[in-house]
């Protein structure tokens, strides 16, 4: 059985994916820049690999099926960070080429319908390029993932629990369809076997559709917080990223790159992955930020978190049907 590689594996993402390879019999080749600290088991060996170092990649991609590719830059504070992601794509592309490697998996952000954030733009551009490798790619666009660790979701989390008033800009009413961190590595497990001839990329939307104060509603009524608000009729990506960072303590740039994220709609052009895959998300908004607070406070697993929300709903309202 050839290895699976992950890049990005000590990242929000890559630490729960790489059980769940483990799980379901992969081996797998865990590789980050600073693996120091993961712990190795059968099935699993850890590595060191910078993706914006070429002579890193070689080693790690030899002999292997499959790469996820789960590193983005979003936290980086280089002005020139585009160009870094942009490079670094275009070498892992040409590494997997000359290893053998068979897929690419990227885990990238949803097109916005206006102008993109350059947060945004740099996760598309290296969609793009790994597409255009020799390297069959299949790109999946996620929105918001939700689950303890996220940066968004904490950022998501900090406003709902420590906001007096709800200042209301126009960008806290752009909708999305939040994805699970539970649902999401689904999906990525599905990138493994789904029939690619050439390079595709699809959205994997979440099973709910809402606004950012709807969010923010959510997560505080799950703490018995309500939250009054207040609209504004102009409040600047600048400012309103000053304005995170003091509610949430956040890095400025990355409050500032979730602002100008959100000052569009990020929905999803359609639903065909989930055809072809047949696991349609199952875990709803509210399901994932209570999993993720129960997270938070009991460091339980993903799998320990939804059970204990699907206790709480039979609870309160009898079995769930299931279709």
């Amino acid at each position: 059985m050839r290895p699976v590689l992950v890049l990005g594996a000590t990242g929000f993402v890559g630490r729960s994916l790489v059980p769940r390879l483990l799980a379901e019999g992969e081996v797998v080749r865990a590789a980050s820049r600073h693996p120091a600290g993961g712990r190795a088991r059968p099935g699993l060996s850890w590595m060191q690999c910078d993706v914006s170092k070429p002579a890193t990649l070689r080693p790690a991609l030899e002999g292997v099926g499959c790469v996820y590719y789960l590193v983005h830059g979003m936290g980086a504070h280089s002005p020139d960070f585009r160009r870094v992601e942009r490079a670094s794509a275009g070498a892992l592309a040409r590494a997997a080429a000359a290893s053998g490697c068979e897929r690419i998996v990227y885990l990238g952000g949803v097109a916005p319908v206006g102008e993109p954030s350059e947060h945004l733009a740099s996760r598309l551009e290296v969609g793009e390029i790994l597409r255009n490798g020799s390297v069959p790619t299949l790109e999946l666009r996620a929105a918001m993932i939700i689950g303890a660790g996220s940066a968004s979701w904490r950022i998501m989390r900090d406003l709902a629990m420590r906001l007096p008033i709800m200042v209301l800009p126009r960008w806290l009413e752009s909708r999305c369809r939040p994805i699970a961190i539970d649902d999401a590595v689904t999906a990525l497990l599905d990138a493994r076997r789904v029939p690619l001839e050439h390079s595709a990329w699809f959205d994997i939307p979440g099973p709910d559709e809402l606004s950012a104060r709807e969010m923010l509603l959510v997560v505080g009524a799950l703490r018995g917080r309500r939250i009054p608000a207040v609209r504004v009729p102009v409040l600047t990506p600048r400012l309103s990223a000053l304005w995170l960072k003091l509610v949430t303590r956040t890095d400025y740039r990355l409050a500032r790159e979730l602002v100008l994220g959100l000052t569009g709609d990020l929905l999803p052009h359609d639903e065909r992955y989930f055809e072809l895959t047949g696991h349609r998300p199952r875990v709803s908004f509210e399901e994932a930020a209570w999993a993720a607070l129960d997270a938070e406070r009991r460091g339980a697993s993903a799998s320990d978190r939804i059970a204990r929300w699907e206790e709480r709903v039979v609870q309160r309202v009898g079995p769930r049907s299931t279709p």
